[in-house]
Order: C-alpha cells, then sequence, then structure tokens
C-alpha cells in the first residue's frame, strides 16, 4: 500500500512539473532584446530613427481589460481620414512594425503601432497568441475610433501571431474594421505547436497536446483549441490579403493557403517568391507593395 502511495505521488509530481514545464514554455516564451530588435532593424535599414523622429508621434497609453496599460504611438501626418493598425509578431515589439507602417505613410495613411501584452512596454504577464491580445486589439481599435472620424477608413495589419491576433480579432466584431492584412500566420496553434515540437524534440503529440490543454486552461483560461484562425475565417465578411513567404519553415505557407480558401467573400492571396518568416516585405518589397496596391484598389480601400 506504501509502495502504490508513493508512486502515485511520485507519478502526480511528474505530471505536474512537465505541465508547468510545457506551457512554461508557450506562455513565457523568450522575447528578443528590445536594445539588440531596435539595433537589428537599424542596422539592417528597416527602421530610419532621423526620419522617424521627423514625424508627428503621439505616445499612447491605452487601458487593457485585464488591468495593464497597452502602449502605442499614434503617427498622423495626414489629413485623411485613414488610418491603419499594426500588430507585431511574438517575442517583438512595436518598433518590428516600422517597416509596414512606412508603406502606409507613403500612400497617405496614419498609423498606429502598440505593444502586445508582456512585450515592449506593454503591461501583462503571459502571452496567449491571440486569445487575450484579439481583446486588446479591441480596446486599440474602439480608443481610435473615439479619437477620430467615426466614418473613417481603418485596416489592420498583423505578422505572425499578430496576424492571428487580427484574425481572432475579426471574428469577434462586425464593424472592427474596414480590411484585414494577415501576413504569415499560422491556421491552427495546436497544429503549429505540434509542427515545431516535432522539428526540435520529436516528442509524440499524444503525450504533451493533451498535457499542454490540460494545464493551458488551468492557468490560463484556454486551450489550444481556442487559438484556431481556420475555425472561424470563414465567419470574416471583410476584405482580407493574406501573405505568406513560400520559402517560410517556421509557420508553413500552407497554413496560409488553407485559410485563404477557407475565408468566403472578398480576399486576396500573395505568395512571396523570397525570404524567411516574417521577411515577405523586408525580401519583396516591389511585389510586396504591388500586391497591396491591387488590393486595396480591388476593393476600393484606397480613397
Amino acid at each position: 500500500m506504501i509502495t502504490l502511495f508513493i508512486f502515485i505521488v511520485a507519478l502526480f509530481t511528474i505530471i505536474v512539473i512537465t505541465g508547468f514545464i510545457l506551457t512554461n514554455q508557450i506562455i513565457y516564451i523568450k522575447k528578443k532584446d528590445d536594445d539588440e530588435l531596435y539595433n537589428r532593424e537599424v542596422n539592417e535599414g528597416r527602421f530610419k530613427p532621423e526620419a522617424f523622429t521627423q514625424l508627428p508621434c503621439q505616445k499612447i497609453e491605452i487601458q487593457s481589460k485585464y488591468n495593464y496599460k497597452i502602449h502605442g504611438w499614434l503617427i498622423a501626418p495626414h489629413q485623411a481620414n485613414k488610418y491603419m493598425i499594426f500588430c507585431h509578431g511574438v517575442t517583438v515589439n512595436k518598433v518590428n512594425s516600422i517597416k509596414y507602417m512606412d508603406v502606409f505613410l507613403e500612400r497617405g495613411w496614419n498609423v498606429l503601432a502598440y505593444d502586445h501584452r508582456r512585450h515592449g512596454e506593454s503591461g501583462g504577464k503571459t502571452t496567449s497568441y491571440g486569445y487575450y491580445e484579439k481583446h486588446d486589439l479591441a480596446e486599440v481599435v474602439n480608443w481610435l475610433k473615439q479619437r477620430v472620424d467615426p466614418n473613417s477608413m481603418i485596416g489592420i495589419h498583423g505578422e505572425s501571431m499578430g496576424a492571428v491576433t487580427v484574425l481572432l480579432y475579426a471574428d469577434m466584431v462586425k464593424d472592427g474594421a474596414d480590411f484585414y492584412i494577415a501576413d504569415c500566420p499560422f491556421s491552427d496553434f495546436e497544429e503549429q505547436l505540434v509542427y515545431r515540437v516535432k522539428k526540435s524534440v520529436n516528442l509524440p503529440k499524444q503525450l504533451f497536446i493533451p498535457l499542454t490543454n490540460l494545464f493551458l486552461q488551468w492557468r490560463e483560461g484556454y486551450s489550444l483549441k481556442n487559438i484556431s484562425p481556420i475555425s472561424i475565417v470563414e465567419n470574416i465578411t471583410q476584405p482580407i490579403l493574406f501573405i505568406h513567404s513560400q520559402k517560410d519553415d517556421y509557420i508553413l505557407p500552407e497554413m496560409t493557403k488553407n485559410l485563404y480558401k477557407q475565408k468566403k467573400g472578398p480576399k486576396k492571396l500573395f505568395l512571396a517568391q523570397n525570404g524567411s518568416h516574417a521577411l515577405s516585405l523586408a525580401e519583396n518589397k516591389t511585389a510586396y507593395e504591388q500586391v497591396l496596391d491591387e488590393f486595396l484598389a480591388q476593393y476600393k480601400l484606397d480613397n
């Protein structure tokens, strides 16, 4: 009897420790150092500090429903009532959005970029890959709408996790934005996690997926299945431009292809020839901007 009790306690302890280790790797994913990220973007020519300092940049703070501040920039040099909101990927911050901001500033759009929870200057203790981030995006959109003409054109651009956040948000609301751009999203978090784990340590999903779901539900209030753009994308009625590099081996381009197929109504797909994950613009600038212009013109979003 004592031996059985010890075995049960030992097994329970192993399960708990393993569950914490697995979920810690997800919710506390290691972020890039802010200074290193800044220097990388400057050194690779995607961020020009001298030009940025000349822009009318307003630092903003928005209250999240989860009791922390969302920090961002509102840059509105144009009279036009056109605004783009930018959602960066996991492990980076709003500096990573500047390359996209520049594209729209050149086209007469005003822009807003912000840090997701637990990234950059924003508060929040954990990363949820779009589950809680979509509600922060809702606060950002509402904040912007309260300060500009209610009839303003609003678009939202997301990269990687930011693109997932954009899609999950778009399913929540019917009048959130006029259009969305999803650059290299995953279509399903469980599928993405299985792919990444198999590629790195090759654990069978029958071992870690149930345990991960159990502990995510217990610790954070959601499961992997709650982060699945492929399950909701057909509900989104607004135009979506889907973008992915064909050489992306971090999030496979097939995920974006599947999202595009599942989306009903207005949509466009751009599969960039060059670049690894999240580098479609950097490595295909001319083609990227051409497709963007075609998308905006096709759905009369550039007025």
